[in-house]
């Protein structure tokens, strides 16, 4: 309502109050005008004042005067009072902005005095419209706003300015500077870059002031600042000039060889932003992030591939970013230089050339061959010198000089007293240049004599003992043969038979030059105690060589000379970290055996491996079985333990003084694996020709009783709550009909159709009645009879009445039961229903229903559908009907019979 009107209800009331009261009042309002004007957004002050007047000696109380039912409602405004002077003043909350708040207030102002007197007077507040800036709608009101660009992005804009005018006045935007690469929409604040800015090239920042203004009231300032946000857009380059380096062979690996340099023109400020690799590896490495390149293997210049060609080109490429980066490639060549690293070899490096005696001087000896597989041709060439003969009295000589033909210069015969049989030569072959690498070749030049006589052992027979204790070149004893031929041309022995033993063909070795026997191995007491030796000397003429042979006998003396045996020699063993001192680990034992010694003969101990002395064998002498067992307790988490692998070298040793106070010892290794109690380890051994498997298994103390009580309780638990869950489950199919196969029907209920193959007989069943209640009914969807049920316990019947259209049904007077028709075999085809008292039914119904219960569900009719009655009801309890099969032609109908069927 208007002002007007809300003075005249108001002096209505007045007037009313007064008649209530029957006299005048005695308090009154005074000086407070009709309407104040009060420009929007003012601040918290006065905007009017009045004063209250009593008469009759009544006072004002505390509270009084006061605002009533202002118009709108607000808290705005109040009133103070001062001795008799009121004030109206605005209280800021809400700030009175003509654009959101009301326009105009009605302010009811109320005063009551001690007496009950009042007076009521009404003052309007009309909120007048200021001319204000423009405001920032976003955090350009109260900061600077950043705005980050990527580089390379492209023009286009940055940052919109959001403001608004109170008045609704349209807005200008402007921009500072103005030399700057962006400018500002002037009308819809939107800032746009005129540039695609570069990190590396462009300044990285740039500080804007954006000005809005409306007009009339002052423009109102916001700073933003643009930053330039580097991209990985470039490439790393290469700075270094030199690709191709030469470098010497056979440096040793680690040795630097050249040094890549690149850059990156994106800085990102971090050591190691550009990393460099290098393929292939198969003779250098790159640090990744020096790229100083390395040797990383032997480099053979004189082996192929750098045979036929010294230079190895790899390729160097370095990236800015280790996933998705980008990077550059360059090839480098590295000249691999031969150097003088082979000495010449003289293949063969052994001659045994044969020479007659009646030689004549310069017959070539032999010849010297050997090679040099330097590359370098100052590398590879050497000559040969150094031709020496111990009593050769200038006999031989290299002809022509530093070559590798040796010749003859003397004379051979041996009629001469000093003249040998056999002359031994040495032939030096030398590089020419530094540093000087030489070889040796052996020459064994052998003078053939004529032969006349034969051989003469002196004595023929021979007696030599040998401790079994004595190995490989011990010498035995000499045999000798003598030959009278002049000059003396040499015999040679051999053992033609007698010394075959333990799969040797022979244990024994005769020098055939002096006749010494030697062992071959040791000979075994046990084994062999005596050997028969036949030796045979043959003397040294190449074309009618002559012979003689001797007795020698070698008996074995028996010593201690075989060594402990222990099974097994080499084990795995893993145990826990808890495993209580005092323990046989895992049952390891040893069993140890010797020929040569009793079981009582044996001392064990632990030669190496044993840190912390925690492991001993029980017993340690006195038997030939002995345990290993844990001494002394792990301590890793004080400390004192930090190995967790021990490989411990066990020696078995006997007792067994046989001959000279000999004592064999046997080795046997243990490696024994440190875990964390609880983990189980696995570990196979597998020496020569035997195979051993090791089981570890969890342990624990007799302490720990609880582990296996808890094991077994859980354990029983779980098979109780499996076996609930089965029963349930059980239970719950029972009551399920599964369409996947057609269900048996209950022990008790006979079903209402059952289909046969090749019936050969009928059985007449008996159906004895019962006073049933049959509370549903329902319509059988294979013949299309109504048949009753009852929902309790599921007995069925068909129903007295007839069959609606098609099929047709037929009226029974007590009970019907299909006669089923047996098959005489489970196996056999295509079945046939027959009726027994020869009347027809409607076969077009009846196979129409088939049809359509065949198409509903492949495997006979749906049990669901005979779970409902009619009504609706519940049909629990009732057997699902046998799976109808599809009418074959030629088969006879079902058979209906009537009446009460008591006997079958």
């Amino acid at each position: 309502m208007d002002h007007n009107k809300f003075k005249i209800i108001n002096l209505f009331l007045c007037i009313c109050f007064w008649a209530i009261q029957g006299t005048s009042s005695a308090v009154t309002l005074s000086g407070l005008p009709n309407t104040v004007h009060v420009p929007e957004n003012s601040p918290v002050g006065v905007v009017a004042n009045f004063t209250v007047t009593t008469t009759g000696g009544a006072t004002v109380p505390m509270g009084s005067p006061m605002i009533i039912n202002s118009n709108p409602l607000s808290t705005a405004f109040e009133i103070r009072k001062i001795s008799s002077i009121c004030e109206i003043l605005i209280t800021g909350n809400p700030i009175l902005d003509f654009e959101t708040a009301p326009n105009t207030f009605n302010l009811q102002i109320y005063v009551e005095d001690s007496k009950g007197d009042t007076d009521l007077q009404v003052l309007t507040i009309v909120i007048t419209d200021v001319d204000e800036p423009p405001v920032f709608l976003d955090n350009l009101e109260n900061q600077a706003v950043s705005v980050y660009i990527a580089e390379n992005s492209p023009q286009g804009i940055i940052y919109t300015v959001l403001a608004y005018d109170p008045e609704n006045k349209s807005l200008q935007y402007s921009l500072q500077p103005t030399s700057y690469p962006f400018f500002i929409s002037a009308g819809k604040g939107s800032i746009i870059s005129t540039k695609v800015f570069d990190y590396e090239t462009d300044p990285q920042s740039y500080n804007l002031l954006v000005k809005v203004g409306d007009g009339t009231t002052p423009e109102i300032n916001g700073n933003i600042t643009v930053y330039i946000v580097n991209t990985n857009d470039n490439a790393p380059i290469f700075t270094m000039k030199q690709t191709t380096f030469t470098i010497p062979e056979e440096q040793v690996p680690g040795t630097i060889v050249a040094n890549v340099t690149a850059q990156d023109a994106d800085d990102f400020n971090y050591v190691g932003k550009l990393i460099f690799s290098i393929n292939p590896t198969d003779y250098f490495s790159i640090d990744p992030v020096t790229g100083i390149i390395q040797v990383a293997e032997r480099i053979d210049r004189d082996a192929k591939p750098l045979r036929d060609n010294p230079l190895i080109t790899v390729e160097v490429r370095v990236i800015d970013s280790p996933k998705g980066g980008k990077s550059s490639s360059m090839p480098i060549t590295f000249n691999v230089t031969d150097i003088n690293d082979n000495p010449p070899v003289c293949d063969p490096d052994t001659y045994r050339p044969q020479v007659e005696e009646t030689a004549v001087i310069n017959t070539r000896i032999t010849t010297i061959t050997c090679t040099d597989i330097d590359v370098d041709p100052k590398n590879n060439q050497f000559i040969f010198t150094d031709l020496s003969c111990n009593a050769c009295n200038q006999t031989f000589a290299l002809n022509p000089a530093f070559a590798g033909n040796i010749v003859l210069t003397g004379s051979l015969d041996l009629e001469q007293p000093n003249n040998p049989l056999e002359y031994t030569l040495t032939v030096v072959a030398e590089d020419i240049t530094a540093p000087f690498y030489k070889d040796t070749a052996y020459v064994y030049v052998i003078v053939l004599p004529v032969n006349e006589n034969p051989p003469v052992f002196y004595p023929a027979i021979y007696n030599f003992s040998v401790s079994e204790l004595n190995g490989q070149g011990t010498m035995i004893g000499v045999v000798n043969a003598t030959d009278k031929d002049i000059p003396f041309t040499g015999i040679t022995y051999s053992i033609v038979a007698g010394g075959s033993s333990l799969g040797y063909s022979n244990i024994f070795w005769i020098d055939p030059n002096t006749g010494s026997i030697q062992l071959m191995t040791e000979p075994d007491y046990e084994t062999t105690s005596k050997y028969v030796l036949t030796i045979k000397a043959v003397d040294n003429d190449p074309k009618d060589p002559k012979t003689a042979t001797a007795v020698v006998t070698v008996n074995i003396l028996e010593a201690n000379n075989e060594k402990p045996m222990c099974t097994p020699n080499y084990y795995t063993l893993t145990i826990p970290t808890d495993l209580s001192p005092g323990t046989n680990i895992q049952r390891f034992q040893l069993t140890c055996t010797d020929r040569e010694s009793p079981p009582t003969a044996f001392r064990y101990t632990i030669n190496s491996g044993n840190i912390n002395n925690h492991f001993a064998f029980s017993p340690t002498a006195g038997s030939n079985i002995t345990r290993l067992i844990l001494a002394e307790p792990f301590d890793y988490s004080g400390g004192l333990d930090k190995q967790w692998n021990y490989k411990l070298v066990v020696f078995i040793t006997d007792d067994n003084q046989l001959s000279n106070g000999i004592v064999e010892t046997g080795t046997v290794t243990i490696n024994i694996n440190v875990v964390i109690a609880g983990l189980t380890t696995v570990s196979t051994t597998t020496p020569p020709s035997i195979t051993y498997i090791h089981i570890a298994k969890n342990v624990y103390a007799t302490t720990a009783w609880y582990v296996p009580f808890v094991i077994t309780l859980g354990a029983m638990l779980l098979l109780g709550f499996l076996g609930y869950l089965l029963y349930h489950l059980a239970k719950f199919l029972s009551t399920k009909d599964l369409s996947c196969c057609t269900p048996k029907p209950d022990k008790y209920k006979e079903p209402l159709i059952q289909n046969t193959n090749k019936a050969k007989k009928e059985v007449v069943m008996e159906l004895t009645k019962v006073n049933t209640v049959f509370d549903g009914e329902a319509v059988d969807p294979v013949t299309g009879k109504v048949y009753e049920f009852n929902t309790k316990s599921g007995a069925r019947r068909w129903k007295d009445t007839q069959i609606l259209k098609d099929p047709q049904p037929i009226k029974i007077e007590s009970s019907e039961l299909v006669i089923p028709v047996l098959p005489s075999s489970i196996n056999e085809g295509k079945g046939r229903i027959g009726t027994a008292n020869g009347q027809k039914t409607n076969s077009n119904g009846v196979k129409a229903e088939q049809k359509r219960a065949e198409k509903k569900n492949a495997f006979g009719p749906d049990p669901k559908s005979l779970l409902q009655n009619p009504a609706g009801q519940s049909t629990e309890g009732l057997s699902p009907l046998p799976t109808p099969k599809k009418k074959q032609e030629g088969e006879p109908k079902p058979i209906l019979i009537k009446g009460d069927l008591s006997e079958v």
